[in-house]
């Protein structure tokens, strides 16, 4: 009955179609080390999964494996219902916004050099470019005029961290991958941050896979939560599921853990 409601709990909600899948999925690195086992995952089309759990079980392997940045050992990859290794990673990296903690600029270009970095490996002309570089840091509650022409070490770290996720999605990609955004900055710009993306997930309804090891962070941003242990899937459900009827031991000392800090 459990494995049941675990594969039950592992499909997208009613009236949505899989935009990302993972189906048996293992990755074995050279030593025989196994950072998945098996994974089998699901986000539906629109909505936010954040993969939760502690160190080394699984989560940024996980994200990876959806833009190539690494190959799985055996299993399959799918966006948009298309097998991910079928595809020239470039252009498919192309089509997917990446985010990563501490925002990953490049400390060489501006701010707006930096959100128009996939628009212009596009060929996007300048005058397009620059519309829609405004267009985002609006979205992003940032004043063009007065940090577009500034560098990353002159922003502050939120800044930094609005500026990577403008880039991201700077080309409009229907999928967004986002690794621990939010670590690198402190509490409160942290919780501001948060608060942000909230409003930003009913504005763009992308489908958006979030690494975290905030529990606190997964319960506010996500509409579903996959926990890894040790490479394996330990528990999937809603918010609400995973709060109120963790299904191990584990999951709810992690719960419990959280709500101590």
């Amino acid at each position: 009955m459990a494995g049941c409601l675990t594969n039950l709990l592992q499909r997208p909600p009613p009236g949505r179609s899989a935009m990302i899948e993972l189906k048996s999925v293992t990755k074995t690195y050279p030593g025989g080390h196994s950072a998945l086992k098996e994974v089998d995952l699901e986000v539906a089309e629109g909505t936010t999964l954040a993969l939760l759990g502690p160190s080394g079980g699984g989560k940024t392997t996980s994200l990876r494996l959806i833009n190539r940045l690494i190959e799985p050992t055996s299993g399959r990859v799918l966006v948009g219902g298309q097998p991910v290794d079928r595809t020239d990673p470039v252009e498919l990296r192309r089509g997917i916004g990446y985010v990563v903690q501490g925002a990953g600029l490049f400390p060489h270009r501006t701010a707006r050099e930096n959100a128009e970095t996939v628009p212009s490996l596009l060929g996007w002309p300048e005058p397009r470019r620059r519309e829609r570089t405004r267009e985002l840091f609006d979205l992003m509650g940032l004043d063009f005029d007065s940090i577009g022409d500034r560098y990353p070490n002159q922003l502050s770290g939120g800044q930094q961290q609005r500026v990577g996720l403008a880039r991201a999605l700077a080309a409009d990609p229907p999928v967004v991958l986002l690794d621990e955004p939010y670590g690198a900055v402190d509490p409160i710009t942290r919780r501001q941050l948060q608060r942000h993306f909230i409003g930003l997930k009913a504005t763009l309804g992308k489908t958006m896979v979030l690494v975290t090891h905030d529990i606190d962070e997964a319960l506010r941003l996500a509409d579903r939560i996959a926990i890894l242990v040790d490479g394996r899937v330990a528990q999937v459900g809603t918010p609400d599921e995973i709060r109120d009827s963790p299904n191990s031991g584990l999951i709810a000392a992690l719960l419990g853990e959280e709500g101590n800090a």
